[in-house]
């Protein structure tokens, strides 16, 4: 966007206040029928606040629709319906009259948090009177029409951004798999592989806390799926009741014995050096650094092979209540390369997930772009050039 397409501040807004009602000429939500009729549905798309399909009114509508949520977790949820279709009992169709345009609408609604008309309670529920009677800030069409343009270039980019996002993921999954399991080699390895036992490679450390009661510690956890560590809460000595932690350094790996079999186990990283762990986590290192880099394990970890060792490792009748048998996980074991290649591997891996993580920064800079934008233009503090 280019500075010269915004006008100055302006103190007051020369805009229409209307009730939401004044600007649609359909407003209905829509509601279930018997299931006899479920079938017959199958004929046009089935929209719903909630995705659910198989539910359906007993009518259709044709044109371009903003259907809104009005049940549940998407309760005010808004999404975009053309042709001929069938609402579901879980949303309310929304057409604008001539006067008025239905992107404009769209980002305007969504900016107003459409979810703080819900009614109270355990599952929110969004009235068709409330939003008929909703006021809203209207510019003239041209205007209307010019910020939804310029708005849609972010979500243009946002959208093309969390494409490419998706397809770096699959790529580096696909390149994890190929690497770690040999079926890819890099540019001037062989493919000889040494099969090893964990009790061959990791050794368990334990650093006891000397404790204090006066003292702040730093505590740290590890999410499941693989999703790394985090700082969990900074608590006093005398605000601990279980007096056992341990002290993590950069280079451990972390089992968590209660959630392992959901993924929960990483490697420690610099900025959680010194960091404390209780008693609920393993923690290990290379018995030879020679013949495992435990950047290498902490990639490998990440397989679905890896999951699948530590769950036949795990013991309990309910999958939230299973526990870590680390005597039997020793047991199991994994095929490595040379470790000049697990080396040039984690390399590889990083320099994916470092590309990934730019592109994340970059689709939350324009999410903040966008937010700016919304606030600035749909309530008129700044104008646009016609």
């Amino acid at each position: 966007m280019k500075a010269n397409q915004l006008n100055k501040d302006s103190n007051t807004i020369s805009w229409d206040i209307k009730r939401l009602g004044e600007l649609c000429v359909h407003f209905k939500s829509g509601f279930g029928i018997t299931s006899e009729k479920i079938f017959d549905t199958g004929k046009y798309p089935v929209y719903g606040g909630n995705g659910l399909r198989g539910y359906a009114s007993d009518f259709t509508h044709e044109g371009e629709f903003l259907l809104i949520g009005r049940q549940g977790a998407l309760c005010g949820n808004i999404q975009r319906a053309s042709g001929k279709f069938y609402v579901s009992e879980h949303a309310i169709a929304v057409q604008t009259n001539e006067k008025n345009d239905i992107d404009f609408l769209a980002y305007k609604l969504d900016f107003n948090n459409l979810n703080r008309l819900s009614e109270s309670s355990a599952q929110p529920g969004l009235a068709v009177e409330k939003l008929v009677r909703l006021k809203i800030e209207i510019p003239p069409l041209p205007e209307q029409k010019a910020i939804a343009k310029l708005l849609s270039t972010w979500d243009d980019a946002i959208t093309k951004t969390e494409k490419l996002i998706a397809q770096k993921e699959l790529q580096s999954k696909w390149l994890m798999q190929q690497l770690l399991t040999g079926k890819k080699m890099l540019k001037g390895f062989s493919d000889k592989r040494k099969k090893y036992t964990y009790e061959n490679l990791l050794k368990v450390v334990k650093r006891p806390v000397e404790w204090n009661d006066d003292e702040l510690y730093n505590l740290i956890s590890v999410r499941r799926r693989s999703g790394g560590i985090f700082f969990r809460e900074s608590l006093y000595g005398h605000q601990i009741k279980v007096k056992d932690l341990r002290n993590a350094q950069v280079g451990d790996f972390l089992f968590s014995k209660m959630q392992i079999v959901h993924g929960a186990s990483s490697l420690v990283t610099k900025e959680f050096d010194g960091a404390k762990i209780s008693g609920s986590y393993i923690a290990v290192v290379a018995k030879d650094k020679s013949i495992l880099n435990m950047e290498f394990f902490n990639w490998f970890s990440k397989l679905k092979y890896f999951y699948h060792q530590t769950y036949i490792s795990s013991y309990g009748v309910h999958i939230e209540k299973m526990t870590f048998d680390f005597d039997i996980f020793l047991q199991l074991g994994v095929t490595l390369p040379s470790i000049k290649e697990q080396t040039a591997i984690s390399k590889v891996l990083q320099a994916a997930e470092k590309e990934i993580q730019l592109l994340k920064t970059e689709m939350e800079k324009l999410r903040e772009q966008k937010k700016g934008l919304m606030q600035q233009l749909l309530t008129g503090k700044k104008r646009l050039k016609l």
